[in-house]
């Protein structure tokens, strides 16, 4: 009974509280209370955004192999917190194949995938996915810095959907187009996300400059669309595009594109030349030095300017010059030419 009476309760509240907000074709009584008498309008009120239906679910795994460095650690930290549609997982092994990244991403339940590969604790290439079926696209990335940098000074909220802004180049080459297409079902939040906020206050713009793509992230501060750089940034140098994930016939192939090895190589090569070069110089140096002098013919008339120097008469000297003793002290030297001068005095006496 009790039970009833409850239900009954509330069956009179919902009934009380529809009837306090009659809908617009609905006409109010004349004689009664003045509550039903504020237009509908002001009674209705429209659901929160975060309310609505999510139909769009783009789940990305971010993760990476064993061997990466401080910097690619923070970069992968980075997009996680500005992709609240992203999952995280272990570092993966170096030895498993490319194509066990599949699996996981079924394990995850998700159907996108940003997989940072290190090589050499050096080189560092970045994997786009579409999980299961592809394509798929390998990047080569260079010039990174993150969002911890003092000159990253923007902020935003965390969860907040980004604006995807793209040079007008993507449209016009295939290859571009697809990744264009590729990077808007990674980078774009989903709307309704649970873990997403209903505010739009950074953009992503990606440019193509020097047969590469500069990625950037803005913070838009105010109404007139002025931007200040919030981080990371990074360079995206494309590899191959393949039609499978991780692997497959290869769709399109970067004919600009030029491997670190070989890059590294070259400038080897280019100081080891620089290096020959000079020691070829010196080469030559010392053998100019080694060479025989050319001689200049003797002039005839030299001989008419020469004057006979006048002959000096050769003396022996036949008696051994006497030794002068040596003698510091200069009292003690001029006491001992004393003594002398005093001998050949009495001698001549």
């Amino acid at each position: 009974m009790a039970a009833k009476r409850k239900r009954a309760a509330l069956g009179a509240g919902k009934a009380k509280r529809a009837r306090s907000a009659p809908s617009a074709g609905e006409a109010v009584p004349e004689g009664g209370p003045r509550e039903s008498s504020v237009p509908p309008q002001e009674c209705s009120i429209p659901p929160p955004v975060s309310q609505g239906k999510w139909k769009n679910k783009e789940r990305v795994l971010i993760f990476s192999s064993r061997g990466i460095n401080f910097r690619t650690r923070h970069l992968m930290q980075d997009l996680r917190t500005l992709m609240p549609h992203s999952k995280a997982d272990t570092k993966m092994d170096r030895k498993d194949q490319l194509f066990v990244i599949n699996e996981v991403c079924e394990m995850k339940n998700c159907n996108k995938c940003i997989f940072f590969e290190a090589k050499k604790k050096q080189d560092l290439y970045m994997w786009l996915s579409n999980t299961p079926q592809g394509p798929s696209a390998k990047f080569l990335v260079q010039n990174v810095h993150t969002l911890a940098e003092l000159k990253m000074t923007g902020n935003c909220l965390k969860g907040s959907r980004p604006l995807l802004s793209f040079d007008p180049v993507f449209d016009q080459e295939p290859h571009y187009a697809l990744l264009k297409e590729l990077f808007i079902q990674i980078f774009s939040t989903p709307q309704y996300h649970p873990k997403s906020q209903p505010f739009v206050d950074h953009v992503f713009t990606f440019s193509i400059t020097d047969e590469r793509i500069w990625f950037r992230n803005y913070q838009i501060i105010e109404e007139d669309a002025s931007l200040v750089e919030i981080g990371p940034r990074f360079v995206l140098n494309l590899i191959k595009i393949f039609q499978g994930s991780f692997g497959g016939p290869t769709l399109y192939e970067n004919p600009h594109y030029q491997s670190p090895n070989m890059h590294r190589r070259l400038i080897r090569l280019s100081v080891a030349a620089k290096f020959r070069e000079k020691q070829q110089v010196k080469e030559v140096q010392k053998i100019k030095k080694k060479g025989t002098k050319v001689l200049v013919e003797e002039d005839p008339t030299e001989v008419v300017f020469e004057t006979p120097a006048e002959e000096k008469p050769v003396e022996i000297q036949l008696v051994k010059p006497e030794s002068k003793p040596i003698v510091k002290d200069k009292k003690k030297l001029r006491k001992i030419q004393r003594k002398k001068q005093k001998k050949l005095f009495r001698t001549e006496g």
